[in-house]
């Protein structure tokens, strides 16, 4: 499709020589002769750009922007002023009121062109990342669920996201620790700056070194330019580092120092960067026993507790499980194209029941995989698929696991070694095998069993 532009000027000859260039181009155009009527056309027209003569009757060009930024205020549309040459003052006056740019009379054909291109392409652009943030917000959109473990989280968490201290997120696998991050930053006075999400298990230390870093030329092998890290990208807005009890003891010192003097130097570099960013970091692992057996820095573990909060488990938070189903059935209709599925009473029962060892990424994967499977509209409880033993884990009498009336984290470490033995004795040892069954990236299950050994 051809982009609309409106072309508002009162001189015919301006006009008509315009719309013999435009059209030229491959642009479709419209006109208008005075401010009134501009407005007019936009509203009915939605054109994509506008050409507007600063020197209009009745209605200036000026009071058009001024009127453009009260209809859409959302929405802006990019407008380009035409003035007579000499009217600087002018053409600065409509640039601080919205304005694109400007071009001065008589107009030269080809700047007309490229400044005309660059404006639409800098809107659809615009248009693009609003786009993306919808959907990221989309699927990010709220905290599910109204229990008080969870309510109470979220007091915390509105309260932390008012300041720009540190955040550490605790709680297992799967319970929602980036989306708290995630709307953390968005309650902030940062929300309109990046949100950089860093995943501290997925990367090998020295790849992990230059995601948050990054480099200088010549740094390394194939280093030919220099590269920004995403702590640099992030400048005024948020890092959420996931799983930062996984990384390495001297990318902990480094990090430190960025917590502690907001500068670092790049990978290779000898170059001071100094960053304004607002950390926040989670883990399903226990830091101060990390700590005691020196696997984590207590310096840098104290830099990050300044606001902690632990998320609930899914089986501490029952009676969200029908709204978080309904959630997830929502998006994956939506995305299956299968609108006006339903989940059978039956079926939310046995999903109520059920203990979920894997938490909210869990139920995620069951409702997406029946709205796939499910040959009717209505989810029975046999497409959902639940991990027959799962109700006999939480049925289970509390002396054929003695490790229950242990202290919370020490039970958790027990319960966690019992489910990587039971995967990897179900995969005969395969460890690719067993990361599927526990959803686990096989490196963090290798780096799980090392710890084990260890």
């Amino acid at each position: 499709m051809h982009a609309k532009i409106l072309i508002v000027d009162d001189d015919a000859d301006i006009v008509m020589m315009l719309e013999d260039r435009l059209h030229a181009s491959g642009y479709d155009t419209i006109t208008a002769s005075e401010g009134q009527h501009a407005l007019e056309q936009i509203s009915h027209e939605s054109p994509q750009l506008v050409l507007l003569d600063l020197t209009l009757p009745k209605l200036s060009g000026l009071d058009v922007l001024k009127r453009l930024s009260q209809m859409k205020p959302s929405e802006p549309l990019p407008v380009i002023v035409m003035t007579a040459h000499g009217s600087i003052e002018a053409a600065v006056g409509a640039m601080k009121e919205g304005a694109y740019d400007f071009l001065t009379k008589p107009l030269d054909n080809e700047h007309l062109l490229i400044v005309i291109r660059k404006a639409l392409e800098r809107d659809s652009l615009r248009r693009q990342v609003a786009y993306l943030r919808s959907e990221v917000d989309g699927r990010y959109a709220s905290i599910v669920g109204n229990s008080a473990s969870v309510s109470a989280v979220v007091e915390a968490a509105q309260r932390a996201a008012k300041s720009d201290a540190s955040v550490l997120l605790l709680g297992e696998s799967g319970t929602g620790k980036e989306l708290f991050a995630r709307s953390i930053h968005q309650w902030s006075h940062r929300s309109s700056m990046p949100l950089i999400v860093i995943n501290c298990v997925a990367l090998t230390e020295t790849l992990l070194e230059n995601e948050l870093f990054g480099h200088e030329r010549g740094a390394f092998t194939g280093a030919d330019r220099q590269q920004k890290g995403k702590l640099e990208m992030a400048d005024g807005g948020t890092v959420f580092l996931d799983e930062i009890g996984d990384m390495s003891l001297p990318l902990q010192a480094k990090l430190l120092r960025v917590l502690q003097d907001r500068e670092f130097q790049r990978v290779g570099g000898t170059k001071t960067v100094s960053v304004n960013i607002r950390i926040i970091a989670a883990t399903n692992r226990d830091l101060r026993q990390a700590v005691k057996a020196g696997q984590f820095r207590e310096d840098l573990y104290f830099r990050l507790n300044v606001v902690t909060l632990t998320l609930p488990p899914l089986r501490e938070r029952q009676g969200d499980v029908p709204a978080l189903a309904q959630f997830f059935l929502d998006r994956h209709t939506r995305d299956a194209k299968r609108p006006g599925m339903t989940l059978s009473p039956s079926a939310l029962d046995a999903l109520v029941r059920y203990p979920w060892p894997g938490n909210i990424r869990e139920l995620d994967n069951v409702i997406a995989r029946a709205v796939v499977l499910s040959p009717k509209d209505t989810i029975e409880p046999d497409m959902l698929a639940l991990m027959a033993d799962g109700a006999g884990l939480h049925q289970r009498d509390d002396t054929s696991l003695p490790y229950l009336d242990l202290p919370y984290h020490e039970s958790m470490e027990h319960h966690s070694r019992y489910i990587i033995h039971r995967a990897m004795e179900r995969a005969d040892g395969n460890q690719t095998k067993a990361a599927d069954s526990l959803k686990l990236q096989r490196t963090y299950l290798a780096r799980l069993l090392k710890q084990q050994k260890d």
